[in-house]
């Protein structure tokens, strides 16, 4: 079912992962999905595989319009760029993912706050939270003159456990406070914010790491209870497609809790629980 036919959504940090599986699955389902990232055919970021034109071409593929916009959202030019480029050839955004994570150029290593460099800061939280805020920033005007709309921060949540890393669960916490507090001064809008937090993913990187692909990755036990990147999509589709998603602004969600209540599963017909550390 073309359930978002005749919307517009913009997913950042597209190239791959998780903004990848969410691009697809909104694509797939009717909407015309800008997609966002560094890389590009030709020239992907650390040459990792994936670019924002091959999530264009698989979106392409199952029917759906795809657009691909190089930016860099450190950038506020290229990201104030994007949406007016969204305003001029659609004149409206009624899905904003927020999923663009730098941090992903620097390794996240399981040590206590005073050994980690101070590096880490740019790469979670200008590369991270900024950016995801800036396109907010950016996107609002045009998002404020639809009579509803939807803005989604892709997280990493377990009910408040730390996550291990001081300044990864402080970034991924500030995701979830930025939903909160911008559903309050949205509600008026009738928009609707919310954090998203998927589970173990197994996105191009992680099965790079493990040497194997998408058809191998049960001889991984490590992989065992992983996800793909198209079940946050689903999870986010479902919100997408649900009129009474107002009721659920402000808050955080697990991809697994979200399955359960909108009766989907992952693309090889796996329901996945909740991820818990």
């Amino acid at each position: 079912m073309k359930s978002l036919k005749g919307k517009v959504a913009l997913v950042t940090g597209g190239s791959r992962g998780a903004g990848r599986g969410i691009a697809i699955e909104l694509g797939k389902a009717g909407a015309t999905v800008y997609i966002t990232g560094r890389s590009v055919k030709g020239a992907s970021t650390n040459q990792w595989p994936g670019t924002i034109d091959d999530t264009v071409s698989q979106i392409e593929a199952h029917g759906g319009k795809g657009i691909a916009i190089q930016c860099d959202h450190t950038h506020d030019s290229e990201t104030e760029a994007v949406i007016n480029k969204i305003r001029t050839e659609e004149g409206q955004l009624d899905v904003l993912v927020n999923n663009v994570w730098g941090a992903h150029d620097l390794s996240i290593d399981a040590k206590p706050f005073w050994d980690l460099s101070l590096q880490n800061w740019d790469t979670m939280f200008t590369a991270g939270v900024r950016a995801q805020l800036a396109t907010n920033y950016f996107a609002m005007p045009l998002l404020r003159e639809n009579n509803q709309a939807l803005i989604i921060h892709t997280t990493f949540w377990d009910d408040d456990k730390y996550i291990g890393h001081f300044y990864y669960d402080l970034a991924k916490h500030s995701l979830i406070r930025m939903a909160h507090g911008l559903s309050i001064e949205l509600k008026t809008d009738n928009i609707a914010v919310l954090a998203i937090s998927p589970g173990f993913m197994r996105t191009e990187l992680v099965l790079k790491y493990h040497e194997l692909d998408e058809k191998h990755w049960q001889e991984a036990e490590e992989l065992t209870g992983s996800e793909t990147p198209h079940y946050v999509g689903r999870g986010i589709l479902a919100l997408a497609s649900d009129p009474n998603v107002m009721e659920k602004s402000g808050k955080v969600f697990k991809v697994g809790d979200l399955a359960k209540e909108y009766q989907f599963s992952d693309i090889d017909g796996r329901y996945i629980p909740p991820f818990t550390l």
